[in-house]
């Protein structure tokens, strides 16, 4: 493949690896589904403690969006999976300082969800190809195209249940993987 048509897949991948963070949907209520996906204080869940690895610095925020487990809704605008009334979950925090980065994202119920992690360097609210990071439930080997559900597909107990999702940067012209030298 040429390198041009290389780079052209490569975007357009990522434009629509996250709807929610990218350049068209900026429009999208940065607070559409955080109310139903913050945790409570002394959270018993459902809910999801996801343990952030691979982090490439301490700039920006975390942000975890929760969604149905099929292709169909993997990913798709929060706007349309909160209008059809399907799950949609978001959870922003800015990136600690120091220690373990954790976010706590509630879930619906017990049940089969998938989940993308974005970590927003540069806190525009969209996915930047050049400087931010994004990982999922399994940590699948990411392509040009997105991870089907059944890749990055993860159980939610009744009460909380840990996953470790590990960070995805780009590396080069059309590498996209976890760093080498992580800063955690």
């Amino acid at each position: 493949m040429a390198p041009q048509m290389r780079a052209a897949w490569l975007a357009a991948w990522l434009l629509a690896l996250l709807p929610a963070a990218a350049a068209a949907q900026v429009e999208s209520s940065p607070n559409l589904g955080k109310a139903e996906g913050q945790c409570r204080p002394d959270e018993q869940g459902p809910a999801v403690i996801i343990t952030v690895v691979g982090l490439k610095d301490r700039k920006g925020n975390m942000r975890a969006e929760l969604y149905p487990d099929n292709d169909k809704d993997f990913l798709e605008d929060d706007n349309i999976l909160v209008n059809a009334g399907k799950t949609f979950r978001r959870v922003e925090i800015p990136v600690p300082p120091a220690g373990a980065v954790q976010l706590c994202i509630r879930t619906p119920g017990p049940g089969h969800y998938t989940l993308s992690l974005l970590h927003d360097r540069d806190m525009n609210r969209k996915f930047g190809l050049s400087s931010d990071g994004v990982g999922f439930p399994n940590n699948p080997r990411l392509g040009l195209s997105k991870p089907k559900a059944a890749a990055v597909r993860f159980a939610s107990g009744p009460g909380l249940t840990d996953i470790s999702i590990r960070l995805n940067y780009r590396r080069g012209l059309f590498s996209f993987g976890p760093l080498e030298r992580p800063a955690n």
